[in-house]
C-alpha cells in the first residue's frame, strides 16, 4: 500500500474514530445523566479529549492526524504541500465523519440516519466557532512551527476539553465533525440549518489562526528569547 493510500485511510479511520467517540459518548451521557444537562457535557467533554488524544497518537505517523478540513488546509498554506492532499483528504474526512456518526447511532440502538433538529443558531454561537477554531489552529501549528509537534496529542485534547466548557457551542471547530454530527438527533447534533453558519464561522477562525501562526511563529524554530531587565 503506497504512501497516499495509508494516509487516506488513516484520515478516514480517524475522523470516522473521533466521531464516535463524540457522539457515542453524548448518547451515553443524555442515558447515564438524563436530568443533569451540565453532567452530560462533561461526560461528553472528558471522552472527547482523551479519544482525540489518543487518535492523534495512533494516526499521526500515518497521516499526519488531521481528522479536520481546516487543518488540512492551513498546513497546506503554512507548509507549501499540493493541494493534492486536500483532495485526497477532505472527502475522506467528511465520509469518515458521518460513518462514525451512523456507528455510533447504530450502537447505541438508533435509526442508523437520523437527522439532529438541535438548532445551534445564534451570533453568540458562531463568534464562539470562530473562536474556537482560531485556538485549535494556534495550538496544532505553534507546536508544529516550534518543533514539538510531539506533544500535540495531549495538547489538542486538552485544549479542545477545555474548550466544550469556555465556548459556547461547545467546540466543534472542525467542518467534517459538523456535517457528521447532522446525522444524529442526539446530544451532540446540530440541525442541517445551522450547520451551514458553523462550516463558515470555523473557516474564519481558521484564517485568524493561520494569520496569528504566521506573525508569531515563522517557518524557522526561533530561538529562545533573552529577558531583559
Amino acid at each position: 500500500m503506497n504512501r497516499t493510500v495509508r494516509a487516506g485511510v488513516g484520515e478516514f479511520l480517524g475522523s470516522a474514530g473521533l466521531t464516535v467517540v463524540v457522539v457515542g459518548s453524548g448518547i451515553a451521557a443524555q442515558r447515564l445523566s438524563p436530568t443533569d444537562v451540565g453532567l452530560q457535557l462533561f461526560e461528553n467533554a472528558f471522552a472527547t479529549a482523551l479519544g482525540l488524544t489518543v487518535l492523534i497518537l495512533v494516526f499521526a505517523t500515518v497521516s499526519g492526524a488531521h481528522f479536520n478540513p481546516v487543518v488540512t488546509v492551513v498546513d497546506i498554506l503554512l507548509h507549501r504541500r499540493p493541494w493534492s492532499v486536500a483532495a485526497t483528504y477532505l472527502p475522506l474526512q467528511i465520509i469518515g465523519c458521518i460513518v462514525g456518526a451512523i456507528l455510533a447511532n447504530l450502537m447505541f440502538a438508533q435509526p442508523a440516519v437520523n437527522w439532529s433538529t438541535t438548532d445551534r443558531g445564534g451570533w453568540n454561537l458562531i463568534l464562539a466557532e470562530v473562536v474556537a477554531t482560531a485556538g485549535l489552529i494556534v495550538v496544532i501549528f505553534a507546536l508544529v512551527r516550534t518543533g514539538r509537534s510531539h506533544l500535540a496529542a495531549p495538547a489538542v485534547g486538552a485544549y479542545i476539553g477545555a474548550a466544550y466548557f469556555f465556548t459556547s457551542s461547545s467546540s466543534f471547530a472542525n467542518p467534517a465533525i459538523t456535517i457528521g454530527r447532522m446525522f444524529s438527533d442526539t446530544f451532540a447534533g446540530i440541525a442541517p440549518a445551522s450547520a451551514l453558519p458553523f462550516i463558515g464561522a470555523q473557516f474564519v477562525g481558521a484564517a485568524i489562526g493561520w494569520l496569528v501562526i504566521r506573525v508569531l511563529f515563522p517557518a524557522a524554530i526561533p530561538e529562545p528569547v533573552t529577558p531583559h531587565n
